[in-house]
């Protein structure tokens, strides 16, 4: 089953912006929206699979071909024919659902322009398609409705055009999950290296999360053999308290590591029972419910 986690490759078969994995944090068939392809992002975090120093051929999103891309391939999960295809038909029944449409891909998502209008636009081919996939679900595995799912790092929260397309996720049964890696300023310029502010991330996860739930991700690694000191992970969670007591909702906080091959090589994934002593002290220390995923 690692290896079926493992294989979160930007493509499939012939296409260029729209991609499906097996997500061991949704618990299914995820399918994956890239709006970054020409790799770049706000953010160059020391973790992250994506190697920058190698152009990608496709510079810029086609809108047209995007739209046709998620089409596509939602008539394929619809017709049930997506485990079928040699890459998914090993892939065990109780994670045969298609769980939800992620935003992600090779860069920050919420930088493309026209964020808004093609969250909008997905969102049509999502209430289209929903009952559909739902249905084409095989017994033994869920069949809830069918999500949009934002995986974002919070930074452009404040404009307005994000804020627009946060609303339609809203409409959507959308989730946001918003990365935060850090409980200090210092660890994470050390880990996320933008010149982005912390507090500019801590205040827009906290604006956001009171008007709507957010799900935290949180990745915790290793850096050149050393782990987060107990320092870093109480200022983590008194990060994630002070958000809660400014009224930020948060349903969830994932507690994960590194399991893909990482661009850095001095970043290394923590091992099992750390990754479970996090999870326990978010729950003792904030009262939220958090899920560990463990490294490869």
């Amino acid at each position: 089953m690692t290896d079926l986690f493992a294989q979160h490759e930007r493509r499939f078969e012939a296409n260029r912006f729209v991609y499906p994995v097996i997500s061991r944090r949704s618990g299914g068939l995820s399918i994956g929206v890239n709006l970054n392809p020409d790799k770049i992002c706000n953010f160059d975090c020391i973790y992250c699979q994506v190697d920058r120093r190698e152009q990608s051929e496709t510079r810029f999103v086609e809108t047209d071909d995007l739209l046709d891309e998620l089409r596509a391939m939602l008539e394929l999960c619809a017709s049930g024919d997506i485990f079928k295809t040699p890459k998914f038909r090993d892939t065990p029944q109780r994670l045969q659902r298609i769980n939800d449409i992620a935003f992600s891909g090779d860069g920050e998502p919420t930088t493309y322009q026209n964020f808004d209008e093609l969250m909008a636009a997905c969102a049509e081919l999502k209430q289209e398609f929903d009952a559909k996939v739902r249905e084409a679900s095989p017994a033994g595995a869920a069949a809830d409705p069918l999500k949009m799912v934002l995986i974002t790092n919070a930074s452009m929260f404040h404009r307005p055009h994000v804020e627009r397309g946060l609303a339609v996720l809203d409409e959507n049964d959308g989730e946001i999950w918003a990365k935060l890696d850090a409980g200090t300023e210092k660890y994470y310029k050390i880990v996320e290296r933008t010149p982005i502010p912390f507090q500019q991330i801590l205040d827009n996860i906290t604006a956001a999360a009171k008007l709507r739930p957010l799900v935290i991700q949180s990745l915790f690694m290793r850096i050149h053999g050393e782990s987060p000191t107990g320092e870093e992970q109480q200022a983590f969670c008194d990060r994630l308290g002070e958000i809660t007591a400014a009224g930020g909702k948060l349903s969830l906080v994932q507690i994960y590591t590194v399991a893909r091959q990482p661009a850095e090589s001095f970043v290394s994934a923590l091992d099992d029972e750390q990754v479970d002593a996090l999870v326990s002290l978010v729950n003792e220390r904030t009262g939220l419910t958090a899920e560990g995923f463990y490294g490869g």
